[in-house]
C-alpha cells in the first residue's frame, strides 16, 4: 500500500513539475572555474545577459515566444556577457530538456525536473553554476506575483514556486522520484 501511495504521489508531483516546466525558461550560468575571480565574473556575466535579454522579453507571452526571442538573440547575449568577462569567451545556447535539481531562491523555489534553459558558459565552463528563471523574470528584483501570472502561471503554480502552498517538502520526494525514473529509463 505504501509503495502504491508513493508511486501515485510521485506521478502527481511529476505532473505538477511538468506543467510548471512548460511555462518557464530557466537560466543556467556556468563559471569558468571555482576561483573567486571567475565566480565574480560569472555574476557580472549573469547581470549583463539578464539586462540584454530584458527588452526582448518585455512583450512575450508563453514559453514558445520566449524561446524564439532568446534563440534569435543568442549571439547578442553572448556578446553582452563577453563584454564583462575580462577577456574570457562566453557562449549562449538554448536547451530544451535540461535537468535541474530542486533549487531554493530568495522568496521561492523550483522543483527538480527537466526544463527549457538558456545556458550561458564562461570560458571552459568548469566552475560552479548559477541557476534561476529568465521567464517569467524571477531572477530580477522587480518580479511580482502579477508578473508570474501574466506569464501564464496559475495561482497554484505561483504558490508552488513561492512556497505558499506548502509544497517545498514534497520537492524532495519529486527529486527522488525523478532520479529513480531517470535511472530506470537509462538501464
Amino acid at each position: 500500500m505504501g509503495v502504491c501511495i508513493a508511486a501515485l504521489t510521485g506521478t502527481w508531483l511529476s505532473g505538477q513539475q511538468k506543467a510548471l516546466s512548460e511555462k518557464v525558461v530557466r537560466l543556467h550560468v556556468i563559471g569558468a572555474s571555482d576561483a573567486l575571480e571567475d565566480q565574480l565574473v560569472k555574476l557580472r556575466v549573469r547581470d549583463a545577459v539578464l539586462a540584454a535579454a530584458e527588452p526582448w522579453l518585455e512583450d512575450v507571452q508563453g514559453q514558445e515566444e520566449v524561446r524564439l526571442a532568446l534563440g534569435s538573440h543568442l549571439e547578442e547575449l553572448a556578446r553582452a556577457g563577453a563584454e564583462v568577462a575580462l577577456g574570457q569567451p562566453v557562449t549562449a545556447g538554448l536547451e530544451e530538456d535540461a535537468w535541474f535539481p530542486t533549487r531554493q531562491y530568495t522568496g521561492f523555489s523550483l522543483p527538480a525536473g527537466r526544463y527549457s534553459a538558456l545556458r550561458i558558459t564562461v570560458g571552459e565552463g568548469e566552475g560552479r553554476n548559477w541557476w534561476c528563471v529568465v521567464f517569467p523574470p524571477l531572477c530580477m528584483d522587480s518580479v511580482s506575483q502579477q508578473a508570474a501570472e501574466a506569464a501564464g502561471l496559475t495561482g497554484e503554480q505561483v504558490g508552488l514556486i513561492s512556497g505558499e502552498e506548502g509544497y517545498e517538502v514534497r520537492f524532495k520526494a519529486l527529486e527522488l522520484w525523478n532520479e529513480l525514473t531517470e535511472k530506470l529509463g537509462k538501464e
